[in-house]
């Protein structure tokens, strides 16, 4: 029989239907193998380097087990100790500082990964002075060099920087010490700039070469080598670290950092032209640090009021640093602590040296209690008695949060690390790492962090560092293992699909979305030509709302977009490559949040993906958990219609 028109017409749009709906799932499932890939990957690296830690002796020339370098029993043992006692004042090591410091003396080039107040110089330092000749030391910032070599002149140790402001007289006798047999110079610090800038320092240092006395060169905070560390200066600078491993093959070479991934080493290894190293990783967990995510304040001024009770209160009397996003933030916040009574000092990369300083020792002798700075308050600061590090804004990478966080409880004491979390903080990031290599796939890392309350914090940083971690040894040391709080899972598709809506509109009239303009139109507020008849305004909280857009960002059913004006770099939201999926009515969104009798600005929280395409029978199962709950005692009720 015959079809008519119409109906051929009618199947014809039935198959179309059908070829999406497959296309859909081929694409779920494309992606879904991606992940199971990449975890695939990550298993198997583990496995492996268990299994050579398990295998003593399998390869003992290149063998990067503790047990085989973690001896007394070198030619040198005798005198390391010696010095360990007499020049460091120190009783013994900490964990894999022996070992570094066998295997850089036995000439093995060596990688050392240690958590940020570890003790990572002594593994330079200490075989410099037991060493004849120098250790050309390789450091990213001057501020860095001299809070090292200040502490190295107190202890009687020969160490010298060479930067744009040493002077010719200085210069002249440095490179005339680097060649001479009879100097006791055991520490030459210098940027990366020196070695691709200074071609009379090169010379010396061929002729240093030459004569024996190059020992060894330390390459610090060696993670900058990498286009996937974090940026404290352009990567290319230190790029052209490899020429020194070509010009001074004999001479070995240790890299250390507080934040490196697997990733990151082997680019580094690769760009400083390393073939074969031992490479020791401490355990990433610092035992004593209790880490934190706050919900930030809607206001300033509350947010101040809060970090002020904090100090006045718990922190009463007790050393501390505040990291915020900018300079002005630096300075804002300054102001209003001292307004409220508390001795702080701004710290930030605009301020002159000398005032830097002084703000910097004026802290390290407690006569201010907190040191409000940018991120130039970084790397070489080493107060033990640091008892809390609040973020007023969340660090733009794991990395950086880890290494800031880090310098909290140097001395083994119990120590705070707490973070203020705000939704317009990922927008005021993002654009300012949108030009950097992987700056954007970092800062959703930390989003990711800061959304995630129902994980134990360091098994979200063990999963970032590639790090085995079993959420009991924390030992309730996280908000999220002291809190025990229960969660669910909540449908948000319908959200997902309205506000895809709004972004199509919004596309189809070449109107661009900021986030505050996307909210606005799902809220039935701000320009009528964004709004959609269909979408209904949620009666959710602004808190609500804004983890639902978070979560759709990090799970790629929205992405950021970037506009470039002479005076800001402004984000904006649009449909991201997930977008299309939500055509398929098989398909959910979920989030998970605090069951039972959680208030609604502490519900949100994770950023997992939750994402699934379900059977019609599951579908109906979950609906009772749509997110579209009333306020007050409207939403009581329907938490009792619901039996959530």
């Amino acid at each position: 029989m015959l079809l008519t028109f119409t109906e051929l017409q009618e199947e014809l749009c039935s198959v179309d239907n059908e070829l999406r709906a497959v296309e859909f799932q081929i694409q779920e499932l494309r992606e879904r193998q991606q992940q199971l890939i990449d975890k695939k990957t990550k298993l198997k690296k583990k496995i492996e380097r268990h299994s050579q830690d398990s295998e003593e002796g399998s390869s003992a020339e290149l063998d990067s087990s503790p047990k085989i370098w973690d001896k007394q029993d070198f030619p040198w043992s005798q005198k390391v100790k010696d010095v360990l006692y007499s020049v460091f004042k120190m009783k013994k090591f900490r964990l894999l500082q022996l070992s570094a410091i066998n295997a850089t003396m036995s000439g093995k080039d060596t990688f050392l990964v240690m958590p940020t107040g570890g003790g990572k110089s002594l593994c330079y330092q200490l075989p410099a002075v037991c060493s004849d000749g120098f250790t050309l030391v390789i450091c990213p910032l001057v501020s860095l060099m001299e809070d090292q070599l200040m502490v190295l002149k107190k202890l009687g140790i020969s160490a010298v920087s060479l930067n744009a402001s040493s002077s010719k007289e200085h210069v002249k006798w440095v490179h005339s010490s680097m060649i001479d047999k009879t100097s006791d110079l055991k520490l030459i610090y210098v940027t990366p700039e020196k070695i691709s800038k200074s071609k009379m320092f090169m010379s010396k240092l061929e002729k240093a070469y030459q004569a024996g006395l190059l020992t060894r060169i330390a390459v610090d905070e060696v993670h900058c080598c990498s286009q996937w560390g974090h940026d404290f200066r352009p990567a290319l600078d230190y790029k052209v670290l490899g020429i020194l491993k070509r010009q001074f093959p004999n001479a070995p070479l240790i890299g250390l950092t507080a934040t490196a991934t697997s990733n990151v080493l082997k680019d580094s290894q690769k760009i400083l032209c390393i073939e074969k190293n031992i490479t020791f990783t401490a355990p990433f967990d610092r035992p004593n640090l209790y880490y934190e995510v706050r919900q930030k304040p809607s206001s300033a001024e509350d947010l101040i009021e809060d970090i002020a009770k904090l100090i006045n209160g718990r922190y009463q009397k007790q050393s501390g640093i505040i990291y915020c996003f900018s300079q002005k933030d630096s300075e804002q916040i300054t102001f209003s602590l001292k307004k409220l009574g508390i001795k702080a000092e701004p710290y930030h990369a605009n301020m002159d040296p000398v005032e830097k300083t002084n703000v910097h020792k004026q802290w390290t002798t407690n006569a201010i209690q907190v040191v409000v700075a940018t991120v130039a308050f970084g790397m070489g600061i080493d107060k033990p008695d640091v008892r809390f590090v609040i973020h007023h804004s969340m660090s733009k990478s794991m990395e950086n949060y880890y290494q800031e966080s880090g310098r909290a409880g140097r001395d083994d004491g119990n120590a705070d690390c707490i973070l203020y979390y705000g939704f317009a903080d990922i927008f005021r990031i993002s654009t300012m790492v949108v030009m950097e290599n992987v700056g954007k796939i970092k800062l959703y890392e930390m989003v990711s962090y800061c959304l995630n309350p129902h994980k134990c914090r360091r098994a979200l940083m063990a999963q970032h560092f590639d790090e085995v971690w079993e959420t009991a040894k924390c030992n309730k040391m996280c908000d999220s293992c002291r809190g025990g709080a229960s969660y669910e899972k909540i449908d948000i598709t319908s959200h997902a699909k309205d506000l895809i809506k709004i972004m199509d509109k919004a596309a189809q009239i070449e109107e661009k979305l900021t986030p505050l303009k996307l909210i606005d139109a799902w809220l039935g507020k701000g320009a009528s030509k964004l709004r959609v008849a269909s979408v209904v305004p949620p009666k959710l909280s602004k808190t609500e709302i804004e983890r639902i857009v978070a979560h759709l960002i990090l799970q790629q059913y929205m992405k950021e977009d970037f506009s470039f004006t002479p005076y800001a770099t402004i984000s904006y939201l649009r449909r991201g490559p997930k977008a299309d999926v939500l055509k398929n009515d098989q398909h959910s969104v979920f989030i998970r949040v605090k069951s039972t009798s959680a208030s609604k600005s502490e519900a949100f929280g994770s950023n997992e993906d939750e994402d699934c395409t379900k059977s019609p029978q599951s579908t109906v199962k979950e609906k009772k958990h749509e997110l579209k709950r009333p306020h007050s005692k409207e939403n009581e009720r329907a938490k009792k219609k619901a039996k959530i």
